[in-house]
């Protein structure tokens, strides 16, 4: 159960109990309960989502939905996302490295933000109600069981740093169980569709992972945030094209 604590305090601004900071380490050794975390924002979405459809319009709701979505993660995937966007234009891998240790936000992130949270919006509003609140409780579970993942299949740009004391404390069977926890979750709610959110979405979350890694030769705690990101709109989308398809 500390663990579950550990990655409730480091996902969410839930104020739960805790010392001030949380060493990168036990955070690795947490990873396994990212897709229960994930699950929890996932139940705050569906309520947010069902409130907010009785008291506004469509396109309003789907606004605060992703609203409440993004507050109750801090930002933090976002600020990941930025980050990466603006290392792109780096020279080499430590001078994007250093872009993307800067606070301030480039034209590149600005503009990457944007356009995410347009898309997650518009497929939020745009899912049929008979499998929007499935979506939401899903799609949060399955990008965060894709840490893990990826913390064991790429090296850390840096052989020091929070990145690598991340990766080492994940173990072995820490994406397995992560992963697993999200397929069933995903089953459960959204039947076949639920297999393709996973696929989908794990695979967006490898093919942005291994772009952003070539680029500072590895991965850091940025490029995980971007991976969650873009793991989540990939389920979105498939979800969307999924239920346009089938109409």
């Amino acid at each position: 159960m500390t663990g579950l604590v550990v990655a409730a305090r480091y996902l969410t601004i839930v104020p739960l109990p805790g010392p001030a900071r949380t060493s990168s380490d036990a955070l690795g050794r947490a990873a396994p309960w990212f897709p229960v975390i994930g699950l929890g924002i996932g139940g705050i979405l569906v309520v947010t989502e069902r409130v907010t459809e009785l008291l506004f319009p469509l396109l309003l709701a789907g606004l605060l939905t992703v609203t409440a979505w993004k507050l109750l993660t801090g930002g933090l995937h976002l600020d990941g996302l930025a980050d990466c966007l603006d290392g792109l234009g780096g020279r080499d891998a430590e001078h994007r490295l250093a872009i993307m240790r800067d606070s301030r936000i480039g034209a590149f992130g600005a503009l990457g933000l944007i356009l995410l949270l347009l898309l997650e919006i518009a497929a939020v509003t745009e899912l049929p109600p008979g499998v929007r609140a499935q979506a939401l409780l899903v799609v949060p579970v399955v990008a965060r069981a894709t840490s893990p993942l990826l913390a064991r299949l790429f090296a850390p740009a840096k052989s020091e740093g929070h990145g690598a004391a991340f990766g080492a404390g994940v173990g072995a069977l820490a994406a397995p169980i992560a992963l697993s926890i999200a397929l069933v979750v995903a089953i459960v709610a959204l039947r076949v569709l639920g297999l393709v959110v996973v696929a989908v979405s794990i695979a967006s979350a490898l093919v942005v992972t291994r772009f952003f890694a070539a680029g500072v030769a590895g991965i850091t705690g940025d490029v995980l945030g971007a991976a969650i990101e873009i793991a989540e709109l990939a389920g979105l989308l498939t979800v969307s094209a999924w239920s346009h398809l089938g109409r």
